[in-house]
């Protein structure tokens, strides 16, 4: 009986294993929203670190969140690295590319709760009387992420948080 229990239990162990090998190498989340104000406006909100506090989902989930600025105030080369609770973790971003008023590209790096290397990107396109802001985030899914993956939706997850992200930047940007 028992032998049968640990057979079955390693047979369980192989499929989620196997399953988790099968899964894409790579991951993306995106999310848009329509914004009633010019590209400008809205980019200053995004190539600024120290802006984010005013629309960043991230932001609110650690009240006592510490932030360190470096690099220049905005654009290609600032900077902005946290540490927060196990929800936020420890954490740094830099601005590799910053395209007024049109883009800005992000190198996000973090080092807990585990180490990853993503890049995120924003894009600001103009349509009539709005402006349509994608954000979205890429990188590789090493076999932790992607058995991970078989429990848990990172894009509904990170997605949630792009949504509520894009909603509060919509309301400071259209002040």
């Amino acid at each position: 009986m028992l032998k049968s229990i640990l057979l079955a239990l390693a047979g369980c162990v192989i499929v989620v294993l196997t399953l988790a090998a099968s899964r894409p190498d790579t991951f993306r989340v995106e999310r848009s929203l329509a914004i009633k104000a010019p590209p400008e406006k809205i980019y200053g909100h995004i190539a600024d670190f120290r802006s984010w506090g005013a629309w960043s989902p991230y932001e609110r989930k650690d009240p006592a969140l510490k932030r360190t600025f470096s690099g220049p105030p905005s654009g290609a080369g600032a900077a902005y690295a946290w540490a927060g609770n196990k929800e936020i973790g420890v954490g740094r971003m830099e601005i590799a590319e910053a395209a007024a008023p049109r883009a800005v590209r992000i190198k996000l790096d973090f080092q807990e709760p585990f180490e990853t290397h993503n890049v995120v990107e924003f894009t600001l396109r103009p349509q009539q009387e709005e402006t349509v802001v994608r954000w979205a985030m890429h990188g590789q899914q090493p076999f932790v992420g992607k058995l991970a993956g078989l429990f848990m939706d990172m894009d509904r997850m990170v997605g949630r948080d792009f949504e509520a992200g894009l909603a509060a930047l919509k309301s400071v940007a259209e002040k």
